[in-house]
């Protein structure tokens, strides 16, 4: 497979990732030197995202609240972000294809910024499809970005380190990720919940303006996410892109002959899938096992965020000395089995476990991401729109999830969804393993 190359002179050739030694590896640099600045900015954009992506699982909490709705209809949150990523994803490709990464980026960022500023007159509505509409634009926007920035930083320095620095890049997103419990518990959460038995002794006038208040709480910090996303691409403008060169050699047939790829976009749906269950119903799932109160269930998610932020980072060291494959695959082993136990245990036990599943999710989305566009050559955007539009998998999964709650009243049968879904990312990981040996004769 061809390696996909960038152009700087500092550029070190190297063979792929599975031919190079250890030695070789550790001596090699991470990003090039002529790509640092524009690495950096791409990084801060794994940041914002996650914002996005986790501030879903704060709205799903509180639209509850709001909104009156079920645990199942508030999952529509996900169905309604995920569908933007799978719909757009493609169309993300075919404009790359003409305007480029720093174009696609641009486009991105815009799209990110307005359906946030949605949130203002969505907030005064108080109607839950005008939410869902502001969500699938900013998760259009998110489908550019992420189309652009993920096969952007495998071209940033050797081919050889290219999921090292994928990790390193979506560790970034992690941190993200790990800051938007805290902060958008804070600024969305008010602490005040009502029971069923509550709201039905208070007059109408009371639900109403408890629900209105609930509702307008969404508008700030979703007016400053909008500018200072606005901010970031001003900087994208300011910032010089270094050229890059997806050679056409090994490029013949269509994306469909790719095995690994193929294989990739199914890890990658059912992977976002599992993450994106676990993480929308986690603040339901620590409050249904231990009747703790809203801010502090959101506060233990962040916790566990900050360990799929620890897990980027310690993946990407790992690297160093085991193969991602087989680091993929051990992980994927280890999460399913501590989604068996917060299936089967109860009260801190199920909810400590089910944390900790973060650790070992947090390898999964760049790893796979590396290994489906490995080769592709001038072929990397269409094959980065298709791991893209598997994200789609965060849409269908999690209304699933919430329908098992809602029916057997807890959570915990629901889990049985990513349990499942990590077995087929460890699935991956063995078939990853088995063309990277076939690779080397």
């Amino acid at each position: 497979m061809a390696p996909i190359t960038i152009g700087l002179s500092e550029q070190e050739e190297s063979g792929p990732a599975d031919r190079a030694s250890a030695d070789t590896q550790r001596a090699l640099p991470l990003v090039a030197r002529g790509a640092r600045v524009a690495f950096a900015v791409v990084c801060s954009m794994f940041f914002l995202w996650a914002l996005a992506n986790n501030f879903n699982d704060i709205l799903i909490k509180q639209f509850q609240k709001a909104l009156d709705l079920t645990r199942m209809q508030s999952g529509l949150v996900q169905t309604a972000f995920y569908f933007g990523y799978f719909t757009f994803a493609l169309p993300a490709g075919w404009v790359m294809n003409r305007v480029g990464y720093r174009n696609g980026l641009l486009i991105g960022l815009v799209l990110y910024a307005l359906g946030a500023l949605l949130f203002w007159p969505a907030a005064h509505v108080q109607a839950f499809g005008f939410f869902l509409g502001a969500l699938y634009i900013i998760a259009a926007g998110l489908a550019f970005l992420e189309t652009a920035a993920n096969p952007l930083i495998t071209v940033m320095g050797p081919a050889s380190t290219a999921a090292r620095r994928l990790n390193l890049a979506q560790s970034f997103n992690g941190l993200g990720a790990f800051v938007a419990p805290f902060v958008g518990g804070a600024l969305i959460f008010s602490g005040v919940e009502r029971t069923p038995a509550q709201l039905a002794a208070m007059a109408p006038a009371q639900v109403a303006a408890y629900r209105t208040q609930e509702a307008l709480a969404v508008q700030l910090p979703y007016l400053g996410l909008g500018l200072l996303v606005l901010f970031l691409a001003l900087v994208v403008r300011l910032t010089r892109f270094p050229a890059v060169d997806e050679p056409a050699q090994g490029d013949g047939g269509s994306l469909a002959a790719a095995p690994l790829l193929r294989k990739a976009v199914i890890a990658q749906f059912f992977y976002v899938g599992a993450q994106v269950s676990i993480w929308s119903y986690f603040i339901n799932f620590a409050q249904d096992a231990t009747r703790i109160g809203e801010m502090q269930a959101a506060h233990l998610l962040g916790y566990s965020l900050m360990a799929f932020m620890a897990g980027r980072f310690a993946g990407t060291a790992l690297m160093k000395r085991v193969a991602p494959v087989r680091l993929l695959t051990l992980f994927a082993v280890i999460a399913a089995g501590l989604c068996a136990v917060a299936i089967m245990a109860s009260g801190w036990t199920a909810v400590i476990a089910l944390g900790l599943s973060s650790f070992f999710m947090s390898i999964m989305f760049p790893t796979i991401f590396a290994l489906g566009v490995s080769g592709l050559g001038s072929k990397t955007k269409l094959g980065s729109s298709l791991l893209i539009m598997a994200i789609i998998g965060g849409a269908v999964f999690p209304p699933l999830v919430g329908l098992i709650g809602d029916h057997l009243h807890s959570l915990k049968t629901g889990m049985v969804v990513p349990l499942a879904s990590f077995l087929v990312v460890a699935w991956f990981g063995t078939q990853a393993a088995r063309a990277v040996a076939q690779e080397r004769g």
